[in-house]
């Protein structure tokens, strides 16, 4: 009876179809062999049963990622979409208003940071061939190509136009993670996932317009100045309380609706309860 104890005692671990096998082949076991089997018989059975599960978690694994290379391909897509329509960089005078941070948002909060890093490289590529073949009088800034005034864009160019946009992608994510993991003392979550997404997608549109603004008066300060006829400390001012300001609001908005509606379908995958 002590085999028989073990038995019950292991199988309640399992899956309820999976006990139901296992005891199946005990009592099989027992009719044609007597209880002298009756390990060998459960032991096989929980190896079988171990090689579907194995096998179920490698086809889980696989059809996560193929999910993940393809809302990653979409982002990427909808990013170059908007590179070369006008929706994409708005011209106000020499700085661009620009909506490219709200898919790197969405990317790197939905599918995380590897692939918002991936997304934001895409966004900082696409402003590199902007500057490069459509410049303005600061595309030095942001492409090692061009010269404006005399003055040449070089490797911090590359600097401006990919890592802010990079770290947007990751930060996007970690910046929601954080909020999402606040809980109230009764253990309940104090953001919501549409909250934490509002608030991740103003933070994040922040911190990259400083980063940007912030890169070009240490890499640029009196060429940048001279080139647009004002001091960067000036335009920083400017961004910040004018575009800055709409595409703060615009990814607190646009960011929560999308995780919103698209909330069906990221739950079907799995993607929605981070």
């Amino acid at each position: 009876m002590k085999i028989w104890d073990a038995t019950i005692q292991l199988c309640t671990n399992l899956e309820k179809v999976h006990r139901t096998v296992i005891f199946e082949t005990v009592m099989k076991t027992v009719t044609m062999h007597g209880f002298s089997q009756i390990t060998k018989a459960v032991s096989s059975v929980i190896r079988c049963i171990h090689r579907e599960r194995q096998e179920e978690k490698i086809m889980n694994k696989r059809k996560t990622r193929i999910q993940k290379l393809t809302l990653a391909a979409f982002f990427v897509a909808i990013e170059i979409l908007m590179a070369i329509t006008p929706i994409g960089f708005i011209p106000v005078g020499a700085i661009n208003i620009t909506t490219m941070h709200l898919p790197v948002i969405l990317s790197g909060i939905i599918l995380g940071p590897a692939y918002g890093a991936l997304t934001g490289f895409v966004f900082g590529f696409t402003s590199m061939l902007k500057a490069t073949f459509a410049p303005n009088i600061t595309s030095f800034c942001f492409s090692p190509f061009i010269t404006v005034g005399g003055v040449h864009g070089n490797f911090a160019s590359l600097f401006i136009a990919f890592v802010p946009r990079i770290t947007l992608g990751v930060l996007s994510f970690y910046i929601y993670r954080a909020l999402r993991r606040v809980k109230k003392t009764d253990g309940n979550k104090v953001f919501s996932r549409i909250a934490a997404s509002a608030i991740a997608a103003g933070a994040n549109t922040l911190i990259h317009t400083l980063f940007v603004m912030g890169s070009i008066w240490l890499f640029f300060g009196s060429a940048y100045a001279n080139a647009a006829g004002i001091t960067v400390g000036a335009v920083i001012v400017a961004v910040l309380t004018s575009n800055g300001i709409l595409e703060i609001v615009l990814a607190s908005i646009v960011i929560p609706a999308l995780v919103r509606a698209l909330k069906p379908s990221l739950e079907r995958m799995g993607f929605y309860d981070r």
